[in-house]
């Protein structure tokens, strides 16, 4: 078992750049996973690693053992899988990412009660408006609001959400309630945008009476994080493109008003994405069953909510 474990590390390792984030995402230190790679590496009679000062590439023959080394452990975790099945007692751990808004809301405060029912499945979360690369770090399940591309990945949805574009009364006041699309542009409305590296945010799909058309919009300065472009929206800073659910609260009680009803941003998908052998494992199975149920609940109660 200690090899199984030396093996699980460097696995982390390859897939995170570094002992530090190896460490911190198998819950030990990081002299303990160097140790691990160091045994592996005694055993194997190879160095694994170029070690840089601040991270670890592979070697070739690190890269070469890294493919069997995966496949390893992904037949280990099916084993367990099957007998987990066959015994009606789901164990391990699941890896789950999501947005910094939609997490915090829906999924992260669902992790406790899901744990309570299943005391066995270890849930780590991780919540980040990046997009996370599900295949090279690790991750069994994501929750995602928008398009789903990688065709690598199966998807489940779970809802199709409203989205809308809103700003405060003391932005409205002080720069004038754009009329049509074409006036939001011209008057150079400051349009408060998610950006990050790889984000697609740098234009909105609006609905027109032609279609949905992508309008490209600019801003006096945009966020990586979801919760803040809410937050500047709020100060009267600007408008923003977001889930109703999400400012249904301010819509109800004024701090916010939807603007451009005749043109609203196309609806979001909300959906799981996991690798699509993920799909056999039950601990899955019952996170995204838990998950969805929650999810849509939630949403729909905060939209009817007097």
């Amino acid at each position: 078992m200690a090899y199984l474990d030396n093996i699980a590390v460097f696995v982390r390792v390859v897939e995170l750049g570094n002992l530090s984030a190896a460490g911190r995402d198998m819950r030990i230190s990081p002299a303990v996973a160097s140790n691990r790679i160091k045994e592996l590496e005694k055993h194997l009679g190879v160095r694994l690693f170029n070690r840089t000062t601040r991270q670890l590439m592979p070697t070739e023959h690190g890269t070469v053992f890294y493919t069997g080394a995966k496949q390893i452990l992904e037949a280990v975790a099916e084993a367990e899988a099957s007998v987990a099945t066959l015994s009606g007692q789901p164990r391990g751990t699941i890896r789950v990412t999501a947005p910094l808004g939609l997490g915090r809301r829906l999924v992260a405060s669902g992790i406790p009660e899901f744990h309570d029912r299943y005391p066995d499945i270890e849930v780590r979360l991780r919540l980040s408006d990046h997009n996370v690369d599900i295949l090279k770090e690790g991750i069994d399940v994501a929750f995602r609001l928008g398009v789903i591309e990688d065709s690598s990945l199966r998807m489940r949805g779970i809802l199709e959400c409203e989205r809308v574009l809103v700003a405060s009364p003391e932005y409205i006041e002080r720069r004038g309630e754009p009329a049509d699309v074409h006036e939001l542009i011209e008057k150079k409305h400051d349009c408060l945008m998610l950006r990050y590296p790889g984000s697609r945010e740098f234009y909105w799909i609006l609905q027109t009476p032609t279609g949905p058309q992508k309008f490209e919009f600019r801003g006096p300065y945009d966020s990586d994080d979801g919760d803040v472009l809410t937050g500047w929206a709020l100060a009267g800073r600007g408008i923003v493109n977001k889930p109703r659910f999400e400012v249904e609260p301010y819509l109800r009680d004024g701090r916010l008003r939807v603007i451009l009803q005749q043109t609203p941003p196309t609806p979001v998908q909300l959906a799981a994405v996991y690798p699509h052998k993920k799909l056999q494992d039950p601990k899955v199975r019952l996170l995204l069953d838990f998950m969805a149920e929650r999810c849509q609940r939630l949403i729909r109660e905060a939209l009817s909510a007097k």
